[in-house]
């Protein structure tokens, strides 16, 4: 040690050791968060939440569900994906007919080794879980139930269009995914996640494959929680270790807790029905359930909170950006 240091006044020994610790500290943390993936841009995200909100609920059947699947097609054409719309006439549990739309956006389809992101589109017709019996058969504007999901979609694809991954990503949004029948005596899983039964049907037949997929469900409520549910951690638990880790790793271990949580059958479960390992991101806690506003009148643009949406698209991301 250069013997110069010692005849530092105490105070100015003190200062420059706490200088280079604080240096230290500095480079280990920047080391620890380094990251490979763009910027997601939170404010961005947001707005692609607002413009979904704008055109009123997505009820399938509508002109708001139209004009809505409208501007998803040009938003991700925009961005240089190679977009379809797929599906046909569906049945719902309560007996009327839907044209599905199912939105599929494709970067680099050249690329074998590929990654599946989704999240449904539509909205429930029904705020089924209101406090006020009253507005129980009333819509509601499904701002976290579905425009949340697609909107950190839209914000990855346009993040993608700048800068390619060194894999292949597939965009899925959902249709009829929130038209099933109300959890009662005789629960029936078929009723929901219409659009994504349909796609694995599709899927299976093409031989489609993907390294993994990833389900938006959620994910841009206040003090968000994302549990791992048990489907996840069965069908897929590499993926889902691999993600939650991604996302303690950078940032965001508040909402990524390593919590297992109970069996939620949602669009995931029939992503892995088609032979896609898949794992769910969405806000649901065993002791709470799921999103407090979940299916309410409240389910609206005043509760989506932009760090939530942040720390969702930036693990998704940062994950997708990791592949080799």
């Amino acid at each position: 040690m250069n013997k110069k240091i010692f005849i530092l006044p105490f105070i100015g020994l003190m200062a420059l050791q706490a200088c280079k610790n604080k240096q230290a500290d500095t480079s280990q943390s920047e080391e620890k968060i380094t990251m490979v993936s763009p910027d997601f841009n939170a404010d961005s995200a947001y707005a692609y939440t607002k413009a979904q909100v704008d055109f009123g609920p997505r009820i399938p059947g509508t002109a708001a569900h139209q004009k809505c699947a409208d501007y998803l097609v040009a938003k991700l054409k925009s961005f240089g994906a190679d977009v379809k719309v797929q599906g046909e006439k569906t049945s719902t549990y309560d007996g009327k007919s839907f044209q599905l739309k199912n939105i599929v956006a494709v970067f680099n389809p050249a690329q074998k080794n590929r990654v599946l992101i989704t999240a449904h589109w539509d909205a429930r017709p029904f705020s089924d879980q209101d406090t006020d019996p009253a507005n129980h058969t009333k819509a509601f504007d499904a701002a976290n139930d579905g425009a949340s999901g697609v909107a950190v979609i839209l914000e990855m694809a346009r993040q993608i269009q700048q800068k390619q991954p060194n894999v292949g990503v597939d965009f899925v949004l959902w249709d009829l995914e929130d038209y099933g029948k109300a959890n009662d005596e005789t629960p029936d899983e078929t009723t929901w996640c219409l659009g994504s039964q349909y796609w694995a049907k599709q899927a299976v037949a093409s031989g489609y494959k993907a390294l993994y997929g990833i389900n938006l469900d959620m994910v841009g409520g206040g003090n968000a929680q994302f549990t791992q549910d048990e489907i996840s951690r069965q069908a897929a638990p590499d993926v889902a270790n691999k993600v939650w880790d991604i996302g303690n790793e950078i940032g965001y271990a508040s909402y990524f807790t390593k919590i297992p949580s109970g069996r939620l059958v949602d669009d995931h479960f029939w992503m892995n029905k088609a032979g896609v390992p898949s794992i769910d991101i969405i806000h649901y806690n065993d002791n709470s359930g799921f999103y407090i506003n979940w299916h309410t009148q409240l389910d609206n643009l005043a509760n989506i909170d932009k760090n939530t949406l942040k720390a969702t698209g930036q693990t998704v991301l940062e994950t997708i950006y990791r592949e080799k």
